[in-house]
């Protein structure tokens, strides 16, 4: 590689070294430097063999982050993790890895946090179960915790 490539492979390095970041990315990072395909390809090729990209890695990084830090449910999980082209194997790797408990603790605050009484309108019980849906929860466990029944 010449040295402007390798000046290139740094600098994506240090874009992968800052945080986790998958191949969708990366990619899109080199065509904003204009970079050429044939030197993205070795660039890429660079960053795996030297385990600065990792798909699997990535998908149970950004799982277990939205999960805790943005109160994501799977589903929005699983979404976002498909518009990035992460392979579905790891993303069903990444969703099994999720703590149940966990998971079902961060709905629980996420629904207390809008709740405003205790007893609610079935219009307001709807009004949560649809804002657990946007969040990415799944409608029965939404509809369980809203209940009691969990």
């Amino acid at each position: 590689m010449s040295p402007e490539h390798l000046y290139l492979l740094e600098k994506a390095k240090n874009y992968c070294a800052y945080q986790e970041r998958c191949l969708f990315d990366i990619k899109a990072k080199l065509d904003s430097w204009k970079v050429s395909e044939t030197i993205a390809m070795k660039i890429l090729q660079a960053l795996g063999k030297e385990n600065y990209l990792d798909e699997e890695r990535y998908a149970m990084a950004f799982a277990l982050g939205k999960l805790r830090h943005n109160k994501w449910g799977k589903n929005k999980i699983i979404f976002a993790l498909h518009q990035k082209q992460v392979p579905d194997l790891y993303i069903q790797m990444a969703i099994n890895s999720l703590d149940e408990e966990e998971y079902l603790n961060i709905l629980k605050a996420v629904i207390s946090s809008k709740r405003t009484t205790e007893a609610l309108s079935f219009h307001e019980q709807t009004k949560l179960a649809a804002y657990a849906q946007q969040k990415g929860f799944q409608a029965s466990l939404a509809w369980k915790v809203i209940r009691g029944e969990i």
